[in-house]
């Protein structure tokens, strides 16, 4: 089957980018070098091109209500131009995808987010799920209408300011106004993957280059957004969790917060999580103290040899210098502090249990 590509792929390649296969889409994992756009984030701002996110609106007269039973958190609470990060369960309250939820400024309806490669799974759980409950609302995949451009950094705030048409300075954590960037209608939401401030941009396809034009700042590419999110401890969709090949609860990934168990109606996986509250395992990170770099995969063991857990991620991180790396292991061993081993080619590293995001 062939990649879905970004509007902008081409003007990507002609700025020397490299790409890789994700989610089935062609990106750019980085356009000068890993190291470089990472700085850029740390330091002062990066733009990534995110397009291959999915968009899925929701309107109608049950619209909330189709919001409300297909995610964790409490859509009633969200007020037009507000969001917040949720979950997607199954029957079994398993988590099949995080999100970011919109209730969007000037329409009535909802936009949600699903990671790279989902959409056409969601959009169709949706109006699966509308039809089997005979709800009344309109379910629409959007995603090859829009582009979408995460700008990030302690100077993100500043350079979309800029480029907007009036101000977003007063954009509050994970809020959404309409705005204009080179003329081109815009929505622009404080909201991103890095663990530094920033807005993710939504305009139209065709309109995709024009928008881009509009920041003097550094090009991104997917790998600079991994080691970010890594050192943040920020779960990778696919990665961290998966429905088949790792699954997981949101109590078990760490994101339990996003979970309201008393909220009617009740979402899809609620009854499953009722008792799961407390979890044998969890999702942790790790510092290696030895060399190496921790990867996806390896046993994580006790003293004894013993294997506790196992990683899901794991980077040399950039900014501090030293491996670190995100896993699942068992409850009695989940408090930061705790020594651990990890097998890195068969061999035994010292670690340690640690807070993230990683200092």
């Amino acid at each position: 089957m062939a990649l879905r590509t970004p509007p902008l792929r081409e003007v990507h390649a002609e700025r020397g980018a490299t790409f890789t296969e994700f989610g089935g889409w062609d990106m750019p994992v980085e356009f000068d070098s890993i190291r470089t756009e990472h700085t850029a984030v740390r330091e002062g701002a990066g733009i990534f091109d995110v397009s291959h996110m999915g968009e899925i609106h929701v309107t109608g007269p049950d619209a909330l209500e189709l919001m409300q039973r297909l995610t964790t958190n409490d859509v009633s609470r969200l007020s037009p131009g507000e969001g917040h990060y949720s979950a997607i369960l199954d029957d079994r309250g398993v988590v099949l995808d995080d999100t970011v939820v919109y209730d969007l400024p000037g329409e009535d309806g909802y936009l949600f987010v699903p990671n790279a490669g989902h959409d056409v799974q969601m959009y169709e759980r949706w109006t699966d799920h509308r039809d089997e409950w005979g709800l009344d609302c309109t379910v629409e995949d959007a995603t090859e209408r829009y582009a979408m451009f995460a700008v990030q950094g302690p100077d993100a705030e500043d350079v979309v300011a800029e480029a907007a048409d009036e101000s977003v300075r007063d954009v509050a954590n994970f809020d959404v106004v309409e705005t204009t960037i080179a003329g081109v209608p815009t929505l622009a939401a404080r909201s991103g993957y890095t663990g530094e401030d920033g807005f993710e941009l939504l305009c139209p396809s065709e309109d995709a280059e024009t928008v881009w034009g509009a920041f003097d700042c550094q090009p991104c590419g997917l790998g600079a957004r991994d080691t970010l999110r890594i050192e943040q401890g920020f779960l990778l969709s696919g990665q961290d969790f998966d429905p088949d090949d790792e699954p997981r609860t949101p109590f078990e990934a760490g994101i339990g917060f996003v979970v309201k168990l008393d909220v009617e109606p009740a979402f899809v996986g609620r009854d499953a999580l009722v008792d799961a509250t407390d979890p044998g395992e969890r999702f942790v990170g790790l510092e290696l103290l030895d060399r190496g770099v921790p990867r996806h995969g390896y046993d994580v063991e006790n003293d004894d040899g013993e294997v506790v857990g196992h990683l899901t991620s794991g980077t040399m991180s950039p900014t501090l210098d030293k491996p670190v790396g995100l896993g699942y292991v068992q409850a009695d061993y989940a408090t930061p502090g705790t020594d651990v081993q990890v097998v890195v080619r068969g061999r035994q590293k010292q670690a340690r249990i640690t807070e993230t995001p990683f200092q």
